[in-house]
């Protein structure tokens, strides 16, 4: 379900999607493929939680949503990981 301004992220919907997010500290940019509705991503420089600015589905990429299963995702950066206590990627809610 894609929604603006109903929640914190633009996505309200249950799976994961591609995610853009900014840092209003240090306007650190970084994309996600790991980008969950209502979830945010800790900077990696400021250590604050940052929700997604832009989020689309998975399904439709348009080059630079191609997931890189060779990068290690971030963790103890992301607020889905810390709430679920594993991996956030084997998650289908």
């Amino acid at each position: 379900m894609w929604s603006e301004g109903k929640g914190k992220t633009p996505y309200q919907g249950k799976g994961r999607c591609f995610g853009e997010y900014r840092c209003p500290k240090c306007n650190r940019g970084w994309m996600s493929g790991n980008s969950w509705a209502n979830m945010g991503q800790e900077c990696q420089t400021c250590r604050i939680n940052v929700y997604p600015h832009k989020q689309r589905p998975l399904q439709k990429p348009d080059g630079l949503d191609a997931s890189d299963l060779s990068k290690e995702h971030p963790r103890h950066l992301c607020e889905k990981c810390k709430r679920l206590g594993r991996y956030c990627r084997n998650t289908y809610y």
